[in-house]
C-alpha cells in the first residue's frame, strides 16, 4: 500500500491512452506517488499490461476499456472507475493519435479521426469527470498538447490544430473553474519516443528525419515518456496548487518560449 505520506496518496488518478507509451509512464508515476490510477486503454491488453506492472511495483491501478471517441463509453467507464476506486480526482488526457502526411494529400476521413481521438476524446473525458470535481471543490486536470500547438509541425496540419485547440479549451477551463479549485494545465512533448513516433518514421527517410530531430534539440536527444511524466506528476501535485491555465514545453530546448 502506498505511504500516506506521498504527495498523491488517497486520490484517484484517471490517465487516457495509459496502455502504452508517454500514457504508460505518467500512470505508472502517478501510481509511484500515490495515486490510485485508473488505466484507461482502447487496447485491452495495453491497459491490462500497465496496470499489472503497477500493481507488481506495489502500486494501485486497475485497467479499464473504452473508445474515448465515443462519449456515452466514456461516461460509463469514469461510472465503473469511480465505483471502483473513488471519485476522480486527477484526470490526465493523454491518448491521442497521429499520421503524418502534407495536409493536401488528407482525407476527409483522416481529419475525423484525428479531431475525435486529439480533440473530442479530451472533451469527453473531462466532461464525464469534472462534475465530480465541481461536487468537491477541487481537481486537477492535466492535457497532453505537443509543440505542433505552439509552433506547427510540416505533416501534421490537422492534429497541430486539434492540439492548439486542447490550449484554448484548457485555458477556458482553467478561467471557468479557478473557483471550483480544479487547476487545468497543459504538457506539450517535443519528439519523444513512443510506438507512435517510431510507427510514424518507419524506414531509412524516417530514421533521417529522427536523426535530423536530434540534431536540432539542444540537450541532442529525443524525450522519453518519464520526461513527460515527470512534468505530468508536477501539476498533478499540492506543488502546482497555485498555477493553472499554464502551458509547459518538455522538449529539450527544442522550443523556446520568449
Amino acid at each position: 500500500m502506498p505511504s500516506p505520506n506521498l504527495p498523491l496518496a488517497d486520490r484517484t488518478a484517471l490517465v487516457t491512452g495509459a496502455g502504452s507509451g508517454i500514457g504508460r509512464a505518467i500512470a505508472a508515476r502517478l501510481a509511484a506517488d500515490g495515486a490510485r490510477v485508473a488505466v484507461l486503454d482502447l487496447d485491452p491488453d495495453g491497459a491490462a499490461t500497465t496496470a499489472g506492472s503497477i500493481r507488481a511495483a506495489g502500486g494501485s491501478a486497475a485497467p479499464f476499456v473504452a473508445d474515448i471517441a465515443d462519449f456515452a463509453a466514456v461516461g460509463e467507464a469514469v461510472a465503473a472507475i469511480e465505483a471502483e476506486l473513488g471519485p476522480v480526482a486527477i484526470l490526465v488526457n493523454n491518448a491521442g493519435w497521429d499520421r503524418v502526411e502534407p495536409f493536401v494529400d488528407n482525407t476527409p476521413e483522416l481529419w475525423d479521426r484525428l479531431i475525435d481521438i486529439n480533440l473530442r476524446g479530451a472533451i469527453h473525458a473531462t466532461r464525464a469527470t469534472l462534475d465530480g470535481m465541481i461536487a468537491v471543490g477541487a481537481g486537477k486536470i492535466v492535457f497532453i498538447g505537443s509543440d505542433a500547438a505552439r509552433v506547427g509541425s510540416t505533416g501534421e496540419a490537422v492534429y497541430a490544430a486539434c492540439k492548439g485547440g486542447l490550449v484554448a479549451f484548457a485555458k477556458t477551463l482553467a478561467r471557468e473553474h479557478a473557483r471550483h479549485r480544479i487547476n487545468v494545465n497543459v504538457v506539450c512533448p517535443g519528439p519523444t519516443e513512443t510506438p507512435l513516433l517510431a510507427s510514424i518514421t518507419e524506414g531509412p527517410k524516417g530514421a533521417a528525419v529522427i536523426d535530423a530531430i536530434k540534431r536540432s534539440i539542444p540537450f541532442r536527444r529525443l524525450g522519453r515518456p518519464d520526461d513527460i511524466a515527470g512534468a505530468v506528476a508536477f501539476f498533478a501535485s499540492p506543488d502546482a496548487d497555485y498555477i493553472t491555465g499554464q502551458v509547459l514545453s518538455v522538449s529539450g530546448g527544442l522550443t523556446m518560449a520568449g
